[in-house]
């Protein structure tokens, strides 16, 4: 069966792709990308609120833009990896990534999600699906000039 699907056919050319592995890969490079992101941004605002005189308050709004250029970043990096289906795929990055903050803050401080964590989180997840539509058409309009 395997090898029926990996050889070519009478009127397709070339062959066949098996991609299973390209999705977890892709996700994978996104959710790098993200924890990558936010580990560099907490160290910068740690410096900055311990040798300055700013508070947490003050840099809420900063903290949050980055957060979605992060999460933006992780799913156009996913889906310019995978090349196709970047709703899907940046999507899922989305996801895993709330549902990793969610089991920081349940197993670790034992606590749910509240109101205003759900509304963000579903939009860290649409960002990541834009991302991940935006990555797949720049990525497919390259290799297309190339090509």
């Amino acid at each position: 069966m395997l090898s029926k699907i990996c050889q070519p056919e009478g009127n397709r050319r070339g062959r066949v792709k098996i991609e299973s592995k390209s999705f977890g890969t892709s996700i994978l490079y996104g959710l790098i990308f993200i924890l990558v992101f936010a580990v560099i941004c907490s160290l910068i605002f740690a410096f900055i609120l311990k040798f300055t005189a700013a508070r947490e308050v003050s840099l809420q709004y900063v903290i949050t833009a980055l957060s979605f250029i992060g999460l933006f970043g992780g799913g156009f990096l996913s889906g310019g990896k995978r090349k196709e289906k970047g709703w899907l795929i940046g999507g899922v990055t989305g996801l895993i990534y709330s549902f990793v903050v969610f089991l920081f803050q349940y197993l670790g401080y034992d606590r749910l999600f509240n109101s205003e964590q759900v509304i963000y989180h579903t939009c860290y997840t649409l960002i990541a699906m834009m991302g991940g539509i935006l990555g797949v058409n720049i990525s497919t309009n390259n290799s297309r000039r190339s090509a």
